[in-house]
């Protein structure tokens, strides 16, 4: 092998970066251990230990924790830097919402009443019931088949005050259309950005949020969040944008002075020593937004000895409030200003005032984060005089300084107030406050007088992507949209605890027995094949953490999938080397041509997987996409360390002079001089796959298929128990709370599955809440005579609702196509590649239709089995993960047999009736078992050891694996034969 230097350089880098970036993920595990182990040592209660836990943990965030010599890093560094693990390795919320379409066309057409234009949006939520396309287009479908004469461009609908600089009666409607798909869209971008700006203020590591393509779905991943319905309501609630006066009257001077004094009585502050006591007690009252979402409490990092709660906290503005503070005190000034105590000093004529925060900047200086406090001014209804429906526009601009501004336009009724609320700001000398969701994003004065027109600027100390982000949330208010969850799976963290343990055992089994094998098969050079692997294991994980990927469970699946099928590649090459010292050549050439000759089969096995596994990518979302990514990246890392890595210590040794039996005394002639005419045995293979592909077909028809939600919509819980409880008497009783209810046994007898389709075209939060408060209605009488509501939605004690998935029918429709198209583009991608390389139609056909024979089986055996066996056997997207994958595997098998046929008639002129054939199965028989059979292995110790989430995934493969090693032999090849014109003759010695 040329360049071994290159090669052995590339080899330590990869392996060094791969270790610092693992390195991250260590230290912070074993920071959080020690945090954990505090927290016991000080609490029992588990409440109390969480809370004690993230206290400890953020009073070291900004102190130096891990040095690696040349630099060293904060914990939350250190913790942005360390592996993801997705929602169910770590329990939170994956939703995806959808924003309503209709709401938008609804808020251009200024809530037309006219009846055909209400009618179509009717019409169009009919037609998405069964549609792919967009709710707009299925808008525009609607209206043309009821419009007759009337135009979209009519003063009733589009051709308003709103939108009569973009539309005129004049219009036609085609015209009228691509002006509304741009206002549609720039309103889904706008929610976006609000919906993007919430997410971030959730504190939430490595939250997800990208939108689906040009659709109105957005994707949402909150690791770690515990309280799932105050997250929902907060992303699912309409972006509110408000304008408020601004009260910065001398009378809260003294408020402020009168509230410093109650506090200290309330919070007993008489001495500093008693004032720090103190401090802590308050902060783990009440706790922030931020808190609430992630079910902790959040206190200072460091203690601060202070004699006046409230002044101690205070500072001057930085960006136009009333005073300024450290964000990190934030929440400890809100809920001192929220205590009744407090809010009693406030003078009479300021009772209904408003506090709010601004945008958070940060002291150049210091670097430390400050925030201003706003006083604004409310009223009994708490509802600002103006809110953001009467924006029309909104774009970033830049003032007369030439700095970063916006310049918003409001419609007629809102100019007036406008000119107002400005005008009494001049007179006043006062400050408007514009205000998105509870936080002030700006507070300009009206410094030339009152506005008039509705067109004004605000400037600020913007930069120009805080001035486009604020164009943007100002623009969404215009047009409020409901955002509806169309999907939701939610993991208890205990159940993600489960997961990463049962996931860590099976992976180090499935390991194990794999490195075992290859020494007890290989001998010394299933050793070096042993350190590749291990190599090779050390490189996925380190390019998941390096990529920022998110390790998810099936992730893990697919990273101990890889572990079985990267022995594949050195098992080709151990198999070719043997072959040429049976030939009688030298150690070193064989190794050469062995190496040489098994990287045409290598090559073309790991791509066909690769193939599909980029289109499960492609098609995938959450944690199938997971299982995607560490496929895609263990091929590549197990082709370098196979072919690169292996070859380098196999040479390193033979080059010493030692020898190299590749393979042991109990393998050195297993499968050798193998003779199974397996071409004229075809005929048996075709009765017996013809049998089974009836009976899976029958079944199909008859039985069908256990379709999960993801498919037919629906919502879905799992919930645990604290005794054995029977399936039929729970469904008896869910069956009478929701007239009809699904209930099954999910592995232990005290763990059952609910699926329900009770309110299932009713997405709002609402109806979540309603459906699970029935659920624990309903499960009372099998549940702990003490457990709450709260309890029971949080699974306390590991008891309760651990797992919830929710999926409308919309999206299920939708999934299930994506589903077939994904199945068969990646039949129509891998039939060009085998054509494209191996240049006959036959064997494409051949592969093709073995593939056909794997699914169809796979599919027939769940068919039979889901209404017996102790696991979960619905079809979802899981199990398409898994469909996937056999056709990968399956063709990963025929394109190592097909190559060695090539080769063989190329070397013999041609098929010879199929004994070239024969011969050519026979030489590759060994590695097929073998193969086969570390993949087996890697998988039953999954399936035995793993979680239970992923046994019906992990069954599929089985079965694949069993049914794609026999059809590569008996099905595809055969097939592939018998579509030849031209076979060739027999030699007289085979006849």
């Amino acid at each position: 092998m040329q360049n071994k230097g290159l090669v052995k350089l590339f080899a330590l880098l990869f392996g060094l970066v791969s270790i610092y970036q693992l390195s991250f993920t260590f230290k912070a595990n074993q920071i959080e251990k020690e945090a954990k182990t505090y927290a016991e040592s000080k609490f029992t209660d588990s409440e109390a230990i969480n809370e004690a836990e993230v206290r400890y943990l953020d009073s070291i965030s900004s102190q130096e924790v891990f040095d690696i010599g040349v630099s060293s890093f904060t914990f939350k560094e250190v913790k942005e830097k360390s592996m993801n693990l997705g929602l169910d390795l770590k329990g939170g919320l994956n939703v995806i919402l959808e924003i309503s379409v209709k709401d938008i066309l609804k808020g251009l057409a200024n809530n037309s009443k006219d009846p055909a234009f209400n009618k179509a949006l009717a019409d169009a939520e009919e037609i998405q019931k069964d549609a792919q396309e967009s709710y707009l287009e299925s808008f525009y479908q609607a209206w043309d088949a009821i419009k007759g004469d009337q135009k979209l461009a009519s003063p009733d609908i589009f051709a308003n005050r709103s939108l009569d600089d973009v539309i005129n009666i004049n219009m036609s409607d085609d015209e009228v259309k691509a002006e509304i798909e741009q206002k549609v869209d720039e309103s889904i971008v706008s929610a976006f950005e609000v919906l993007r700006k919430r997410i971030d203020q959730f504190g939430v590591t490595s939250p997800n949020i990208q939108r689906l393509g040009n659709t109105g779905r957005v994707l949402v991943e909150l690791p770690g969040v515990k309280d799932v319905k105050r997250a929902t309501e907060l992303i699912t609630t309409t972006a509110q944008l408000q304008f408020w006066d601004v009260d910065n009257g001398q009378a809260l001077g003294s408020f402020f002075a009168a509230s410093n004094e109650t506090l200290k009585k309330v919070l007993g502050v008489d001495e500093k020593e008693e004032a720090t006591e103190a401090q802590d007690t308050t902060a783990t009252d009440s706790d922030s937004t931020i808190d609430e979402l992630l079910g902790e409490t959040s206190t200072d990092s460091t203690t601060v000895d202070q004699v006046n709660p409230l002044f101690d906290l205070m500072g001057p503005p930085r960006s136009g409030g009333m005073i300024g503070i450290k964000l990190e005190d934030k929440d400890k000034l809100q809920s001192y200003l929220n205590m009744p105590q407090v809010r009693a000093n406030l003078p009479a004529d300021a009772r209904n005032i408003k506090f709010a925060f601004g945008l958070p900047s940060v002291d150049p200086e210091t670097g430390v984060e400050y925030v201003d406090l706003y006083t604004l001014k409310g009223n009994r209804e708490n509802e600002p005089e103006l809110s953001g429906a009467v924006i029309t526009d909104a774009r970033q601009s830049y003032s007369n300084t030439n700095k970063p501004s916006v310049t918003m336009q409001m419609n007629a009724k809102g100019a007036k107030k406008w000119e107002e609320i400005t005008g009494r700001a001049f007179t006043n000398k006062s400050q408007i406050a514009i205000v998105l969701d509870d936080i002030v994003y700006s507070a300009p004065t009206a410094s030339n007088g009152a506005i008039s027109g509705g067109n004004t600027e605000i400037s600020g100390n913007f930069t120009v992507n805080e001035a486009i982000d604020l164009a943007n949330v100002l623009r969404a208010g215009k047009l409020p949209a409901s955002a509806d969850i169309v999907q939701a799976d939610q993991v208890g963290p205990s159940l993600g605890k489960e997961a990463i343990e049962s996931g860590s055992k099976s992976f180090l089994i499935a390991l194990s027995l794999v490195l075992l094998w290859m020494i007890m098969y290989y001998g010394k050079a299933g050793l070096f094949a042993d350190v590749a692997l291990l190599l090779n294991i050390l490189l996925i994980f380190g390019v998941l953490s390096g990529l920022g990927a998110v390790l998810t469970l099936p992730g893990l699946a697919g990273i101990v999938l890889t572990i079985g099928m990267s022995v594949d590649a050195n098992v080709l090459i151990f198999e070719r080397v043997r072959e040429e010292l049976g030939k009688g050549k030298a150690m070193k050439e064989a190794v050469k041509d062995g190496f040489a000759n098994a990287l045409s089969s290598i090559l073309d096995a790991n791509i066909t997987t690769g193939l599909t596994a980029l289109i499960l990518f492609v098609f995938g979302t959450g944690p199938i996409k997971g299982f995607a990514t560490t496929l895609l990246i263990g091929i590549v890392t197990s082709l370098f360390t196979a072919i690169f890595i292996t070859r380098l210590l196999v040479d390193w040794y033979v080059n010493r002079g030692k020898n190299l039996d590749f393979s042991t005394s109990v393998t050195k002639n297993l499968f050798q001089n193998m003779n199974i005419k397996f071409i004229s045995k075809r005929k048996v293979a075709y009765v017996i796959s013809g049998i089974l592909i009836l009976v899976s077909l029958g079944s199909l028809f008859t039985n069908k298929l256990d379709q999960g939600i993801d498919f037919v919509g629906g919502r879905t819980y799992q919930v645990r128990f604290d005794k054995a409880v029977s399936s039929e008497d729970v469904a008896k009783d869910l069956n009478a709370v929701f007239g009809s209810a699904e209930v099954k046994t999910i592995g232990a007898a005290n763990q059952l599955k609910i699926s329900t389709k009770y309110k299932v075209n009713e997405n709002s939060a609402e109806a979540d809440e309603e459906v699970q408060t029935m659920l624990f209605n309903g499960l009372k009488s099998y549940l702990p005579a003490d457990i709450s509501y709260v309890e029971f939605s949080e699974a306390t004690n590991g008891v309760g609702k651990v797992l919830s998935s929710k999926v409308s029918p919309t999206i299920a429709d939708d999934i299930k196509k994506e589903s077939f198209w994904a199945v068969l583009g990646s039949l129509v991608v891998v039939f060009l590649y085998i054509l494209f390389r191996f240049k006959r139609w036959q064997f494409s056909i051949g592969a093709v239709a073995a593939v056909f024979h794997d699914v169809i089986i796979v599919l027939g055996i769940f068919s039979l089995l889901y209404k017996f066996m102790p696991f979960s056997m619905e079809i979802d997207q899981a199990f398409i993960a898994a469909i996937l994958t056999v056709i990968g595997y399956s063709l990963n098998d025929t394109v190592v047999v097909f190559d060695r046929i090539r080769e063989v008639i190329a070397e013999r002129a041609g098929f010879k009736g199929g004994s070239n054939i024969n011969s050519a199965i026979n030489s590759t028989l060994s590695r097929t078992l073998n193969t086969s059979l570390t993949t087996l292995v890697v998988l039953l110790a999954m399936f035995i050891f793993g979680a239970e989430s992923l046994r019906g995934l992990l069954f599929a493969l089985i079965v694949g694996v069993v049914v794609g090693t026999y059809s590569s032999v008996f099905i595809a090849t055969p097939i592939m034969y018998d579509t030849l014109k031209n076979k060739g003759e027999a030699p007289k010695v085979e006849e």
